[in-house]
């Protein structure tokens, strides 16, 4: 299941950015509420808010680390753990963005919120998964701390 979700959201992140690819014009932006949510089409040749813009060359080594660390850490853990589907929406978003960078030079944003920089569906897999991941650590870090009286490995028993 692994592998397929992460494709689909390759593949779906693949498809919009070609729609938006063929069908709109660099910086043409279409409102779909108007001064809230706006389809834009960006070239960007950086990393998240166009940071690092013309660094293609390191963007695509970092993002080629990224993947295989996550194949990487996948394949580490068991069935019952809870990060596979996290780890599978950065994976596929990774892939993504990396696809962009390396046959087209740059990564295709149209997401537009106005207050926002211009993102695309990649970005959000990778937030999302991101997300999910610290939120279980937490929590699952908090379910796991032993309370006062419940560490029995460290009450003292009289012995007769």
């Amino acid at each position: 299941m692994f592998t397929f979700f992460t494709l689909f959201i390759f593949a779906l992140d693949q498809i919009l950015k070609s729609l938006v690819n063929h069908s709109m014009f660099v910086n043409q932006s279409i409102p779909l509420i108007k001064g809230v949510l706006h389809i834009t089409y960006v070239q960007n040749t950086g990393a998240a808010f166009g940071l690092f813009a013309g660094w293609r060359s390191i963007l695509l080594l970092i993002g080629l680390i990224v993947v295989v660390f996550i194949i990487y850490i996948n394949s580490k853990l068991s069935n019952k753990e809870h990060f596979h589907f996290p780890l599978c929406l950065i994976l596929g978003g990774s892939l993504g963005n990396l696809f962009d960078r390396l046959f087209r030079h740059h990564v295709i944003d149209f997401i537009d919120f106005r207050i926002w920089p211009v993102f695309n569906l990649a970005d959000i897999m990778i937030n999302v998964g991101f997300f999910f991941i610290v939120f279980r650590m937490f929590f699952d870090g908090k379910k796991k701390k032993p309370g006062r009286h419940q560490n029995h490995a460290c009450r003292t028993t009289k012995h007769r």
